[in-house]
């Protein structure tokens, strides 16, 4: 716990660091500050390394195509907001339009030109995020969404939301299923850091101009097994982290 709360404090003093000395870069060129977006993700998966003895592995990278793609991840840690950007060329994240609001970040995140939806406009906020995903595709940037809409428990029964589905349909590009085993290390709603590896895993793309429901049966099932695995992976190493009970009882663990 010393080891977590010593993290916590250097993460928000870094992130500061890069909002408050990077400010300049809201009127340099997106590229500027993307790079910057990716300098801070770095910065503190390094960290969490060193302090917390939480390492990163990556899985299957060469399974992510190159130029647009749309990019669906298993969401279980806020850490997956940060350290993904690194692993990824231009991304575009699908994200809740509430932060846009936010001194700083919110402008950052404009800057960026990630996608915002507003859920209470219901399908109008679909038809908006199609367009706005459309226009960043067609810069080739990477269109990232995680399809449950917000952080999920490890091993909690899936529940995948129309918005994924919607982006497939409309954007007609090939889908990159993410699996990843970050919220047993990173817990969500939790100042708890564990040691071990964290693995982020690209799955074999998914080609475009599928029906919506075999592309919804391959997408969940996709990164369903393969989270799945990466918690069975993790509940056998030689120092393993808290598994939910949820995750125990789900997989016989």
């Amino acid at each position: 716990m010393i080891r977590a709360f010593v993290y916590t404090f250097a993460f928000f003093t870094v992130s500061a660091l890069f909002l408050i000395l990077g400010s300049w870069l809201l009127l340099a060129p997106r590229s500027w500050a993307m790079a910057g977006l990716s300098a801070h993700g770095r910065s503190c998966v390094w960290l969490l390394e060193k302090i917390a003895g939480t390492r990163l592995e990556v899985r299957g990278h060469e399974n992510l195509p190159r130029g647009a793609v749309l990019v669906a991840s298993k969401h279980q840690s806020a850490w997956d907001t940060f350290a993904l950007v690194p692993l990824l060329r231009d991304p575009a994240i699908v994200m809740k339009r509430e932060l846009m609001w936010i001194p700083l970040y919110g402008w950052f995140s404009a800057k960026f030109g990630m996608i915002f939806v507003r859920r209470s406009a219901g399908p109008a906020a679909l038809r908006r995020m199609a367009r706005d995903a459309a226009m960043r595709a067609g810069e080739g940037r990477e269109i990232v969404i995680f399809p449950e809409g917000t952080r999920r428990e490890p091993g909690a029964d899936p529940a995948y939301r129309p918005g994924v589905h919607y982006l497939y349909a409309q954007l007609g590009l090939p889908c990159c299923p993410v699996a990843l085993n970050s919220g047993l290390y990173w817990p969500r709603r939790s100042l708890a850091r564990y040691p071990g590896t964290i693995i982020v895993e690209f799955l074999k793309p998914i080609p475009p101009g599928l029906p919506r429901k075999v592309f919804a049966k391959k997408l969940q099932s996709a990164i369903e097994t393969a989270s799945d695995a990466l918690i069975k992976e993790a509940a056998r190493s030689a120092n393993p982290p808290p598994i939910p009970e949820s995750a125990r009882r789900r997989l016989g663990l």
